[in-house]
């Protein structure tokens, strides 16, 4: 091959590559790239192109959503072998004046502590029992092992092993670990019987007569367990919700999402003195300052006043 010559890549170079990225960042990259093109948008891009694009974008769509378009743009141009308008000055500049101008702070939803947990728990026994069993294993579970609901819906029965004093959850792949090295977290037997994590999954495994594969799937409007494929990550969210929603009305459950179960573990660890390794162990923070957004709150509550 001559030297500077340009070839195609074969399958095997593309499947690698694609490989580089979760299925839910290539499925979102595509989406923003399918709403560049249809505003007019090509690749290659010029720097002026890109700019006019998020400025369209600029007072109808959050700032994150603007950078994630551009961070697909990029990656659009990186994987063809063009340069990236991304990284010109204007676009610079112009991304910036749409943050200065129409910034907005994240969305923090609601963290549910311990008593949280419990009241809605109350509401989730009422359901039919296939299902009332299904949704107390995830909360339990999703709670105590302080999980990101896409760890939740991946994990299977041979990723579970079974101490007398608690059991060890095998991560395979977080968002802290896109390479899939894995991550252990131990999950302790509760105090409580009622309110423990691992007989919550026992009992739901128990009745859903799961053996193997994903743990948690779907439960039809009948009571019965729908396939063997797992649940999404928005089935997720909506049991958290649906939980709130029974017990405190929907205003509280617009505050929550899957999130507030990771949330809520660690913001009850920081209330009760936990210390921060031990609280990271299980949540496998990488960052201490990332960790300190849930701890913060925690700490401001119990200033002392001066006066």
């Amino acid at each position: 091959m001559a030297t500077g010559e340009k070839t195609k890549p074969s399958a095997m170079v593309q499947g690698y590559a694609a490989a580089s990225a979760a299925d839910s960042t290539r499925r979102s990259y595509a989406q923003s790239m399918r709403h560049f093109q249809a505003w007019g948008g090509k690749v290659p891009a010029t720097a002026g192109m890109v700019a006019e694009y998020i400025a369209s974008c600029g007072g109808s769509l959050k700032t994150s959503t603007i950078a994630h378009r551009l961070a697909a743009i990029n990656r659009a141009h990186q994987d063809r072998g063009f340069e990236s308008p991304v990284k010109a000055p204007l676009v610079k500049r112009t991304m910036e004046g749409i943050r200065r101008s129409c910034g907005v702070p994240p969305r923090r939803v609601r963290a549910l502590g311990k008593s949280d947990l419990v009241e809605i728990l109350v509401s989730v026994a009422k359901q039919k029992p296939l299902k009332a069993a299904r949704d107390k294993a995830i909360l339990l579970l999703g709670w105590a092992a302080a999980l990101r609901r896409s760890e939740l819906v991946a994990l299977t029965v041979e990723d579970i092993v079974t101490y007398d004093t608690g059991c060890d959850l095998l991560i395979r792949r977080s968002k802290t670990d896109q390479r899939g090295a894995g991550q252990m977290v131990f999950v302790p037997i509760a105090k409580s019987k009622e309110r423990c994590p691992i007989i919550a999954l026992q009992a739901w495994l128990e009745m859903a007569e799961i053996t193997s594969g994903p743990l948690f799937r779907q439960v039809s409007r009948h009571d019965y367990l729908v396939g063997e494929r797992g649940l999404t990550g928005q089935a997720i969210a909506q049991v958290v919700q649906a939980a709130v929603r029974t017990a405190r009305g929907p205003e509280a459950a617009a505050e929550c999402a899957a999130h507030s179960l990771r949330a809520g573990f660690v913001t009850e660890a920081a209330s009760v003195g936990v210390p921060v390794n031990e609280i990271m162990n299980t949540t496998r923070h990488t960052s201490v300052a990332t960790l300190y957004v849930y701890i913060r709150p925690v700490e401001k509550r119990r200033a002392q006043s001066l006066l």
